[in-house]
């Protein structure tokens, strides 16, 4: 039994919850849409290219949970899951979290995209455990700022390095699936790296490390990389 890790967008679901839950706002009026649009396209090419000041984004992106009512955050965030989420959850990537369960893994699910909007896509999956970054919380409403250290990069490992410690659970015989070079920290982190759909980058790094690169776009859930 080992801890099988895996990133969220465009790894268990075919694209990005972060910018669609902005792109879903936007459509609904609750925020300017050519400034937002402007904003939250710029903030998502910064992230694929590795440049994203984490910082600055989740400023950016956590806003619109502070300046609205809580209930009705939790009204639109139902229908995006409904509309917009759920046809993009990926066969092979139940059938891939199926597989470690059956072996008897611990599931856990690591993404830099705030609790809120991950939580009830993680459970779709039937996965429990979460480390994400989390929008703080006062009085009945969003603040706008975060708890702890944002989920990202480097700080996925220091999340995660604090969640073992509290878990019971170890590194040994480790999985990490992901699609993207943001989350090279981790994936040399675990022992079974694996790339999945992976960007430019991580699949120049996977190639000359040798690293698995599987596709869960397609139908059937490839399965040579559990015989490594």
């Amino acid at each position: 039994m080992s801890l099988a890790i895996f990133d969220l967008d465009n790894t268990l679901i075919g694209d990005d919850s972060d910018y669609l839950w902005g792109q879903f706002l936007v459509d609904r009026g609750v925020v300017d849409k050519a400034q937002y649009e402007i904003a939250n396209a710029r903030f998502y090419e910064q992230y694929k290219q590795g440049t994203l000041d984490i910082v600055e984004f989740l400023s950016f992106s956590l806003q619109p949970l502070a300046d609205n009512d809580a209930g009705q955050l939790h009204q639109w965030r139902e229908q995006f899951i409904r509309d917009i989420i759920t046809p993009l959850l990926l066969k092979p990537a139940q059938q891939l979290i199926d597989k470690h369960k059956a072996k008897g893994d611990t599931l856990l699910v690591i993404t830099a995209t705030n609790r809120f909007v991950t939580e009830p896509i993680v459970q779709l999956y039937g996965i429990t455990h979460l480390l994400a970054t989390t929008p703080e919380f006062v009085d009945g409403r969003y603040t706008g700022a975060f708890i702890d250290i944002p989920c990202f990069q480097d700080g996925k490992v220091k999340l995660l390095e604090s969640w073992l410690k509290t878990s019971g659970e170890t590194m040994a015989g480790s999985w990490f699936y992901s699609d993207s070079h943001n989350d090279l920290p981790l994936l040399k982190r675990v022992d079974n790296p694996v790339a999945v759909d992976p960007d430019e980058k991580l699949a120049e790094f996977a190639k000359a490390a040798g690293w698995p690169v599987i596709s869960l776009r397609h139908h059937e859930c490839p399965t040579h990389h559990f015989q490594k």
